[in-house]
């Protein structure tokens, strides 16, 4: 009997929130914002309640699951009719590159890490910060980019002509620390670093915000003080 209600419960709770996905749309699951995240944590809850609070029966589940998701279409009404509640109910898109350069007190207020946009980067087949012109945070997480004209789309053109090497970045500096290691691996040494940092003007690592280098390119530096 304890595990023919176990299923029971956990039946109806699958069926309550399948039945509450359909209703808010495609469009509410597509992207998951903020508010969505803690929708998700809500009625997870609710359901492994039923599971396992003896206390907590069917209906009250139901009950809960039924007046969140009220107050979940409540939200996307309002942000439907109301543009002015948009930001504030769902977030706005953030510049994080602009014009080839890194917004970094953008990415600070969104609490987005050189790491992490270097990841979210090669998830749009971008694998170096310098191929991107322009990248927009969205309220979903993920990131839309638009590369420079060198590294976007080959044409027809582009393709008959001969094949040249490639290679990956070496991430040498992240927000003034220098990676060592990596400096190793890719068979460079403190003198090419401080001649590097020299040549873009830069005294110390500790004023560059982030720095990579190619075989084929070379370097390319982000200081932390755009304006010096």
């Amino acid at each position: 009997m304890h595990f023919i209600h176990i299923a029971t419960e956990l039946i109806i709770g699958f069926a309550a929130l399948f039945l509450l996905t359909k209703i808010l749309g495609k469009a509410t699951l597509s992207q998951v914002t903020a508010f969505d995240f803690i929708s998700a944590i809500v009625l997870g809850e609710f359901v492994g309640n039923a599971l396992y609070d003896k206390e907590t029966g069917v209906p009250s589940i139901l009950f809960a699951i039924g007046l969140w998701g009220l107050m979940i279409y409540l939200v996307e009404w309002c942000t439907q009719k109301f543009k002015a509640t948009r930001g504030f109910l769902e977030g706005k898109p953030a510049i994080v590159i602009h014009n080839g350069h890194l917004e970094r007190e953008t990415m600070k207020k969104e609490k987005l890490d050189l790491n992490m946009l270097q990841n979210l980067l090669r998830q749009k087949d971008c694998f170096s910060i310098r191929e991107a012109a322009f990248a927009v945070l969205e309220t979903d997480g993920t990131i839309s980019v638009m590369k420079k004209s060198g590294y976007a789309a080959p044409t027809n053109e582009a393709i008959q002509q001969p094949q040249k090497p490639v290679y990956l970045p070496v991430t040498i500096i992240l927000d003034g620390e220098v990676d060592w290691e990596n400096l190793k691996r890719a068979g460079l040494n403190e003198a090419w670093l401080q001649s590097e940092l020299k040549s873009h003007g830069v005294k110390r690592a500790e004023d560059v915000f982030y720095m990579e280098w190619k075989p084929d390119e070379g370097t390319f530096l982000e200081k932390l003080d755009q304006s010096s």
